[in-house]
This record gives structure tokens, sequence and C-alpha cells, in this order.
């Protein structure tokens, strides 16, 4: 972790702000209820917390110790099914598959191949119909394509632009 994040919320709640935008209007308009996310590189939760406060359920990892200490506070505080992970992610296995893997301006943090190495092992954990949400470097967003286009399973892009991708995996 170039940065210390771990740091920074150690001594500021709330460091990144508000959840993100994109993705507040993905789960706005979301018809479906109580579906299963993995907040990969969650942070303090700005974007898990939003989700749950829908009716998510959501697992939050990240390396940061005082990121998920302050995910897992306001979780038991507002009872929120929401369980945080402290995890790198370049090491971490799912344990389950996923309706929703979001990725927030996460993948990269990590030095390229280690980077598409996570996608493609992270899209082997979404569940029929389910969907992965990425926000990241624009630069980035092609060799993500590649990744998807390599995996077993079939994909279709829903969305495409300024950094975001989102990939929907239909029925088989």
């Amino acid at each position: 972790m170039a940065y210390d994040y771990d740091k920074l919320y150690g001594e500021t709640r709330d460091a990144l702000g508000e959840p993100t935008a994109i993705f507040v209007d993905f789960f706005d308009q979301l018809e479906q209820q109580g579906v299963r996310v993995l907040d990969i590189g969650c942070g303090q939760g700005r974007d898990a917390i939003f989700i749950a406060r829908k009716g998510h359920r959501v697992v939050g990892v990240d390396i940061s110790q005082n990121g998920i200490r302050d995910l897992k506070e306001v979780a038991a505080r507002e009872n929120l099914p929401i369980e945080g992970v402290v995890a790198d992610i370049a090491a971490y296995e799912p344990d389950r598959l996923f309706d929703i893997v979001l990725i927030d301006r996460t993948l990269h943090m990590l030095a390229r191949q280690e980077r598409l190495s996570v996608l493609g092992r992270l899209l082997n954990h979404v569940d029929q119909q389910g969907w992965v949400l990425i926000a990241d470097e624009t630069s980035n967003i092609d060799d993500f394509k590649g990744v998807v286009s390599e995996h077993p399973a079939d994909w279709q892009t829903d969305f495409s632009r300024c950094g975001n991708l989102f990939l929907r995996r239909p029925d088989a």
C-alpha cells in the first residue's frame, strides 16, 4: 500500500467522504432486494454502509485495520448487515458467491499483473446474473476488459466510460 490509508483512517472519520455517485445511482435503480455484495478495498465503508442501508448484505474487505474497525462500528451501531474483513486483496479469496462485486478505485493501487490477477480471481465469485462494478483509472479499463474476455464465464458490458466498467454475468 503506497499511501498509508490505515494512518489516515486512524486520524480521520469518513476520510474519503460520501459514497461514489455512480454506485449510488446504480443501487438507487437496483430493483432486487437483499443482494449479496462484496466491496473490495472498502476502507471505512463509504460505499458499503450506503449499500447496507439500502437493505443489502455486504462483505467489506480492506487491508486497513482502522478502516474495518470504523466500518464495523457503524454496522453495529445501526444494526447493518455488514461483515468486515481485514485482508490484503492481493491474496484474498472469497469463500462464497456474490450478486455484486464492487471495486471502487482500488485496483490501480496494485502493480499491473497483480491487479489483473485479483480481478480474474474475483470474477470467479460472481453468481449468475451478477454484476462487477469497477471505478478505476481510465488507463486500466482496457486491461480489465482483457481479463474479462479471457474468463471462462460469459460477461456482458453494461457500461464503460470515464474509468467506470459495469459488467453483468448472464444466465448460463
